[in-house]
């Protein structure tokens, strides 16, 4: 086994180990927008399971960039906008502009790759607007000291590591490729930041308080 693989693997242990503290710790979230969030991290590991082994009756690039991903994006959009900011309307703009970049997409750019790098970086283009004010609410908190009770807390930090942070490696896929140092240094973290989100995610369910969320 590669490294690589290694991390492929740990990075689907750590979507079961989030999906299945979500389950075990259901009671905490019941009646909540995290109960929504618990279904979410099901669906994905449920989704990578299904991949994984071949349970597919169409491509994987297609199972993945228009089902999976987008899923994916207008979750965590109404997981933000709607229910911890309060802005309903956010969540459709946000929504309405995410499908609408599927458009150009399909006009102008390259469809080879797992992960469509246009859509993948304006859904997480749109995802950074939200985190940013997701850390402004929480820094303006009158419970900021407590910070670690918020089950937002986890959830925007492991956000924050993942999806924002391989933003670029998706927006300069191609030019990356010339220079396959940093491209396979930059894929590295995309698994071993999306390792950590996920168990953080596990964490917002454990260490998380309903009363801060």
């Amino acid at each position: 086994m590669t490294f690589q693989e290694f991390l492929i693997d740990s990075m689907v242990f750590a979507e079961g180990i989030a999906a299945l503290t979500s389950i075990f710790l259901y009671k905490k979230t019941k009646n909540t927008q995290y109960q929504f969030f618990s279904y979410y991290l099901i669906f994905i590991f449920i989704s990578e399971m299904l991949s994984r082994f071949g349970y597919l009756p169409f491509p994987k690039i297609s199972y993945y960039n228009n089902f999976v991903i987008p899923i994916e994006f207008i979750t965590l959009y109404w997981l933000y906008a709607w229910k911890s900011l309060d802005k309903r309307n956010l969540f459709f703009i946000f929504t309405a502009l995410y499908l609408l970049s599927f458009i150009p997409n399909e006009l102008y750019f390259t469809k080879n790759k797992v992960i469509y790098s246009f859509n993948y970086t304006f859904g997480s283009f749109l995802l950074m607007f939200l985190v940013i004010m997701e850390y402004y609410k929480q820094i303006n908190s009158d419970n900021i000291l407590n910070f670690s009770k918020n089950r937002m807390f986890y959830i925007n930090l492991g956000v924050t590591l993942f999806y924002i942070g391989t933003l670029p490696f998706w927006a300069f896929y191609f030019p990356l490729l010339e220079h396959m140092e940093i491209y396979e240094i930059y894929r590295n973290y995309f698994w071993i930041s999306g390792i950590i989100m996920y168990l953080l995610f596990a964490s917002s369910f454990i260490w998380g308080k309903q009363n801060y969320s």
